[in-house]
């Protein structure tokens, strides 16, 4: 039976179908508090006699095990006698609780943050939406300044704030300033020294045509922040209220910034769209790459690597057509693609290779053309400065004249155009003549 583990608000506990279990009194849920404060490590019965005392009783270990007894029984009530726990299991010198991270909303809660990244605003939107309503109230609310819990509630509340503020600025980033301004007003007020909710605040007053309310909310920031902690405020607000007296370009939603947010939408939908292993992504994503090498810098680099794991994700599958199609969607220019990596060249050759075997008999004569010019591009150089070609040599030559004598029979001009980078590559006996 699966359990959840709730610490953004109360304490508490609920079954797999989400009715709260019975955690008894407040030193059972001090107890499950600490392990949860411990991530999954082992917490010393000694350290939770003090962490939950300051004067501890006699026989201080003796209760703490009748605790762990007691929660052992609520959250694994059918667990048979004599069997070991499964959740809260007995190690070493101590206890640890040992459950899934998305079974304890404070973990799940960590992991969409650093899941996010670089994510677009229309995903950090939705994600962060979702995430911050799992907050019932402060960290870990029904216990009061306990030493052991001040930089665990203080580091997710942290984390909440910065969700907070970050949702608000995806929503900005989406075209809805004017919806994330109640939000802001109510965090700014609560939060009065984060610089970030004022610069925030006032840059949605200012794309819901609220000039000046966006100044006045800059001046109050300055004022107070003056007034209470004796400081001016920082770059970043002056810079947002020298360009709002200017009416800065860059503030409005101009048709680069639609752009940005019909990118972010489309993205959105066709993740939702499709299931996490669908075929269509990684085909989609193969040509992502493609686009993304062509852009030249670092692109370039970026692209191969991306590269080598949407081909590992489509050999996993299973699937050699999809295979094929993954690694010939690839056409950039040969002479762009210096080996900056052999080992990468000769992982590419390999699963080449092997996709070359797997496919069916009979036609795909355009993937078996693509996958023998990616032979031939990615093994360049390979000819012996004289002497028989043999060997690596050999087979990324034949390679390459045969994916140009199907492109020839195909009279298929864009399919010729890719199998000569690989005819090109293999025309000098080392990299750079």
């Amino acid at each position: 039976m699966r359990v959840e583990f709730g610490v953004l608000g109360a304490v508490v506990a609920w079954n797999g179908a989400g009715d709260p279990l019975p955690l008894k009194g407040p030193r059972h849920r001090a107890v499950l508090a600490r392990l949860v404060v411990a991530h999954r490590r082992v917490v010393p019965v000694n350290q939770l006699v003090a962490d939950l005392w300051d004067e501890p009783p006699g026989d201080a270990v003796g209760t703490v095990r009748t605790f762990v007894g007691g929660l052992r029984r609520a959250i694994e009530p059918e667990r048979p006698p004599r069997t070991p726990p499964r959740l809260l299991v007995t190690e070493g010198p101590g206890y640890a609780l040992r459950v899934p991270k998305d079974d304890v909303d404070a973990w799940r809660f960590e992991q969409v943050m650093d899941a996010l990244g670089g994510a677009g605003p229309a995903k950090v939107a939705e994600r962060l939406a979702e995430a911050l309503g799992w907050w019932r109230g402060p960290a870990f609310a029904d216990f009061g300044d306990e030493h052991w819990l001040r930089a665990e509630r203080s580091r997710l509340t942290e984390l909440r704030l910065h969700a907070v503020e970050r949702r608000a600025e995806a929503r900005i980033a989406l075209g809805d300033a004017a919806g994330a301004v109640p939000d802001l007003d109510a965090h700014v007020a609560a939060h009065p020294w984060r610089e970030e909710a004022w610069r925030l605040l006032a840059l949605a007053l200012y794309r819901s045509a609220r000039q000046a309310d966006a100044l006045s909310v800059l001046r109050r920031a300055r004022a107070m922040l003056r007034e209470h902690l004796g400081v001016d405020p920082g770059p970043r607000l002056r810079r947002l209220e020298e360009d709002i007296l200017r009416h800065a370009d860059h503030l409005d939603p101009d048709t680069g910034s639609t752009v940005d947010q019909v990118w972010a939408r489309a993205a959105a939908a066709y993740e939702g769209s499709l299931a996490s292993r669908a075929r269509t992504r990684l085909e989609s994503t193969a040509g992502l790459m493609r686009d993304l090498a062509v852009t030249g810098g670092g692109g370039l680099e970026s692209a191969r690597q991306h590269r080598v794991a949407a081909v590992a994700a489509a050999e996993q599958l299973g699937d050699p057509e999809l295979t094929a199609r993954v690694i010939g969607v690839y056409d950039v220019p040969a002479i762009w693609t210096r080996s900056d990596d052999p080992e990468q060249a000769r992982w590419l050759v390999g699963a080449a290779e092997r996709t070359l075997r797997l496919l069916p008999s009979g036609g795909h004569d355009a993937s078996r053309c693509r996958l023998l010019a990616t032979i031939a591009v990615e093994s360049r150089g390979s000819l012996p400065a004289d002497g028989p070609v043999s060997g690596v040599a050999a087979r990324s030559l034949r390679a390459a004249r045969q994916a140009e004598e199907i492109a020839r029979r195909l009279d298929d001009a864009s399919l010729l155009a890719f199998a000569l980078n690989g005819t090109f590559m293999q025309t000098f006996r080392r990299a750079g003549l």
